[in-house]
């Protein structure tokens, strides 16, 4: 975590009223997490920090795209990421982050690494399939979806065979009708 003292904000400094970060996101940033599933990274990241009397109101916007593998043919593709997340930061007597929305500082603390919220954020917004856009449009000619294709199940036409003993049960639903 030392490569991501950029995203520490000491805001004990900062007057009460509303700050704007940007973050510029790439391969680095994920390295310093020992996260390697993108091949390529390019992520704007704006931070609207609002700081107020006793506590900060933080929204974290990303917009950009990772380059991955597609889970079906292995072919790389850009992966639009569009994501918000809303959090407030409150203080007490120790840390606490068990609340996914809110956020509490211990009362002596003078500064905040924003650096995990940013990364689980971005991570959060890549499905968890990720198929290449044309898989999904039928225009993608690979090696592998052809194997695929070619190994598909056909769906063969079952005649309807019933079992006589249902039909004997069927039949005493039938006649207590009568």
């Amino acid at each position: 975590m030392k490569d991501l003292k950029e995203f520490n904000i000491p805001f004990v400094g900062l007057k009460e009223g509303k700050h704007e970060f940007k973050y510029l996101i790439d391969n680095k940033f994920f390295e310093a997490f020992n996260f390697d599933e993108y091949v390529n990274s390019s992520i704007e990241v704006l931070l609207t920090f609002v700081k107020k009397s006793t506590l900060f109101e933080l929204v974290f916007v990303a917009e950009g795209s990772v380059e991955l593998p597609c889970d079906v043919t292995n072919e790389l593709f850009n992966q639009e990421i569009k994501s918000e997340l809303p959090l407030v930061v409150n203080f007490g007597p120790e840390y606490n982050s068990d609340n996914e929305e809110i956020l509490v500082l211990p009362h002596e603390a003078y500064e905040m690494n924003v650096a995990q919220f940013i990364y689980e954020m971005i991570v959060l917004a890549v499905p968890n399939k990720r198929v290449h856009p044309k898989v999904l449009d039928g225009t993608m000619e690979s090696e592998a979806l052809n194997k695929l294709r070619e190994l598909e199940i056909k769906k063969v036409k079952a005649v309807e065979t019933t079992d006589p003993r249902w039909d004997k049960l069927k039949n005493l639903i039938t006649e207590k009708k009568t």
